[in-house]
């Protein structure tokens, strides 16, 4: 059995869960997994105004999702930490798992493993 989480920990997952209960920030969190954006390449990528976007992101620097670096007059986003990437991969694979006899991305597994080689009887 799990031992019982304390309560700061637990309010703190709520809240990662809240900020993921949005759409945009969704997009946002996909475009930013392995690779850091600026505002405005993540407001192109998402179809939205780098004003829209920035208040999203601040909203996940906030909860602490996504991290800044700044680079002279521009600032680039990225995820916070991997287990930030595994979540949303895994909620977006899930929701895949529920909308498709076969997932796309087990597809792209599939179609990635290398050829199978059969063993000679020994």
């Amino acid at each position: 059995m799990q031992p019982v989480l304390p309560a700061d920990q637990v309010d703190l997952a709520v809240e990662v869960f809240r900020m993921l209960s949005d759409a945009t920030r969704i997009q946002l969190l996909w475009a930013l997994i392995g690779q850091e954006l600026s505002v405005n390449e993540l407001a192109d990528h998402v179809g939205k105004t780098p004003a829209s976007v920035s208040q999203h992101l601040a909203k996940l620097r906030m909860t602490r999702l996504v991290h800044t670096r700044r680079e002279g007059t521009s600032v680039f986003y990225r995820l916070e930490n991997h287990h930030i990437a595994q979540l949303v991969t895994d909620a977006v694979y899930n929701a895949d798992h529920a909308t498709a006899a076969i997932p796309d991305h087990h597809r792209a597994e599939v179609t990635t493993l290398p050829p199978r080689t059969e063993k000679a009887p020994s």
